[in-house]
């Protein structure tokens, strides 16, 4: 067997491991995103609904990401320009509920928080685990991985929020958390927007060529 077809038969294996895992963590937060929605409405937490948004962007980060799974890298570069958009939105959708928490606040049930907070804990340590072996493959498997490394952030920040609502009931940090939430989202979109900003301006210079394409 040659040295491309050896390459190709590596690339075809990787791409099939990376597309069962986007399809595992795609499921784990549409699933998660449906029940912390809920569950955030009920107990009055601008935290959780922030969490369950983030959820939400990334169930539809992960569908772009296996959308373009085994195409160029132009194709990759440019879904994660659409991430970092994305990422960016959900963090203006949690300061307009952080300010309409502001102008009509409400103690949030802290019990429902922090149970809520703990199984989405749960949830992105598994599929943070699943995506870190790959986190490195490629753009594409990056900005998931750190899509995933962010809810654990979040996900902490809203048992914290629990807690010390519980302790002052006071709806104050609800909503430091759900302020907290937002800026990590639009740190990360920034850095996901520069490197597939980087990545089209190098692909564009260099020309586009199949994702398949190996020299020997």
């Amino acid at each position: 067997m040659s040295c491309c077809q050896d390459k190709a038969c590596e690339v075809d294996v990787l791409q099939r491991e990376q597309s069962r895992i986007l399809w595992a963590v795609l499921g784990i937060n549409g699933a998660m995103f449906g029940l912390e929605l809920a569950v955030g409405f009920l107990a009055g937490s601008v935290a959780l609904l922030a969490d369950s948004l983030d959820m939400l962007g990334d169930t539809l980060v992960y569908g772009f990401s296996l959308f373009v799974v085994a195409k160029s890298v132009r194709w990759r570069a440019r879904a994660a320009l659409l991430k970092g958009g994305i990422m960016a939105m959900f963090g203006l959708l949690v300061l307009g509920q952080a300010v309409y928490r502001l102008l009509v606040p409400s103690v949030p049930e802290p019990f429902l928080m922090g149970s809520m907070g703990f199984v989405a804990l749960l949830a992105n340590a598994t599929c943070l685990y699943l995506l870190t072996r790959h986190r490195n493959d490629d753009l594409n498997m990056r900005s998931t991985w750190l899509c995933s490394r962010n809810d654990i952030v979040a996900n902490t920040g809203v048992i914290i929020a629990a807690a010390l609502v519980f302790a002052t009931r006071t709806p104050w940090p609800d909503l430091i958390v759900s302020l907290l939430i937002m800026a990590v989202f639009w740190q990360s979109a920034v850095h996901v927007l520069r490197q597939a900003w980087t990545e089209l301006r190098r692909t564009c210079r260099a020309g586009t060529c199949p994702v398949n394409a190996c020299s020997c």
